[in-house]
């Protein structure tokens, strides 16, 4: 496995190198202290398979970069690694094809662990973007919801999901195909596609990172252990 990254720090590209070596198997770092040389190392490694992205590098901004990235190799998934708490880098990131956003205050293990989930197909977003109770971090944590829910919270049935499509779009945010959604809830295959359609729908959207960052957006919490009206599919 290539993996590209990016940053004008010696002291960050060394600590990921080394962070790196535990996703297991061979792993082979390509570093790129700029904007610039990201873009030149990404067109002489089109065979890499994921690249981290410091958003602030020198003589370029980081989003730029990203753009340019998403437009020169689509192919090419990106993870933001960066030191900005702001949620608006966070959504931003993702709305312009970023496949996840890890804060560089995150632990190795949730930085490992959330690019095995965007190697999988799946977009990680950090609790920070959420908050308690909801999607966050690439998978569903459940939780009561507190008397006098917030003001901008909402639940799948807020928006008109019933329990089993909750089940279905919690599994979307973990980066689930079909095939293991059916699996896991015992459901045929076409049910499972009429669900994810009515769940796009239902959040305005085309695809599933489309969905990821909806969901983040209405704070939508849904129950993994929910059941719909039916109690079957």
């Amino acid at each position: 496995m290539k993996i590209l990254v990016v940053d004008d720090h010696a002291l960050v590209r060394e600590g990921l190198r080394h962070a790196l070596g535990r996703l297991g198997g061979e792993i082979e770092v390509i570093e790129a202290r700029s904007g610039q040389e990201a873009l030149d190392q990404a067109a002489s490694h089109p065979e890499a398979d994921l690249v981290l992205l410091d958003l602030h590098l020198p003589g370029a901004d980081g989003f730029s970069i990203l753009d340019r990235l998403r437009a020169g190799f689509p192919a090419l998934p990106v993870i933001v690694l960066s030191g900005s708490g702001e949620r608006s880098d966070m959504l931003g990131a993702i709305e312009r094809g970023a496949m996840g956003f890890i804060p560089k205050s995150a632990s190795s293990a949730v930085m490992l662990s959330a690019m095995r989930l965007v190697l999988s197909g799946g977009v990680y977003l950090p609790p920070e973007v959420l908050g308690p109770g909801t999607i966050h971090g690439g998978y569903v944590e459940h939780r009561e919801p507190a008397p006098g829910r917030a003001a901008g919270r909402m639940s799948p049935a807020d928006i008109g999901l019933t329990g089993r499509q909750a089940q279905v779009l919690a599994l979307m945010v973990e980066g689930k195909s079909n095939k293991i959604i059916c699996r896991e809830l015992g459901m045929a295959e076409g049910t499972v596609k009429i669900h994810v359609t009515a769940v796009l729908k239902a959040l305005k959207v085309c695809n599933r990172t489309q969905a990821v960052i909806a969901a983040a957006r209405l704070g939508l919490a849904p129950d993994p252990a929910g059941q719909d009206d039916h109690g079957g599919e």
